[in-house]
């Protein structure tokens, strides 16, 4: 499925992503080690029961990758040209292995481009939520998108 092109996103329309993802202890531990990230916190399970979470917590990055990752298929897939940035990034909630996390993105705004006649800048709300409804991470993110073709 093909993302939508700037002209397709309307400003405050919300999609509720179906795709949803139970994060596996691999995940946590194979992104850590991707990305060079040793905190015990993530990867060690004795450390992390005198901590206030009792259990190992699914790294923050790997869960907002998801968040995002997930929202690709109904907005983006071929039509972004680039990230510009994210702002407003917060996890309310922990991740713990097994949970299972679902996504929503909220167009918030969109322009013209001022430099490009063939590309506008959306900025997209991602929201992700566990299986208990809990807010795991939340950021605002401006897109650089294509123009339909003309």
């Amino acid at each position: 499925m093909p993302g939508l092109y700037y002209e397709e996103f309307e400003i405050g329309a919300e999609f509720k992503h179906e795709l949803t993802r139970t994060v596996s202890e691999m995940d946590n531990i194979m992104f850590c080690a991707m990305t060079h990230n040793p905190q015990p916190l993530h990867l060690d399970e004795e450390f992390s029961k005198d901590t206030e979470y009792g259990q190992r917590i699914v790294n923050s990055l790997f869960t907002l990758g998801l968040v995002i990752g997930v929202s690709v298929s109904d907005t983006t897939l071929g039509t972004t040209i680039g990230n510009l940035g994210m702002t407003d990034t917060r996890f309310a909630n922990p991740v713990f292995h097994g949970d299972t996390i679902r996504s929503v993105t909220t167009v918030k705004d969109k322009r013209e481009s001022k430099s490009r006649p063939t590309a506008g800048i959306v900025i997209f709300e991602h929201r992700g939520y566990n299986q208990r409804d809990e807010e795991v991470a939340y950021c605002m993110r401006t897109a650089f998108m294509r123009k339909r073709p003309a």
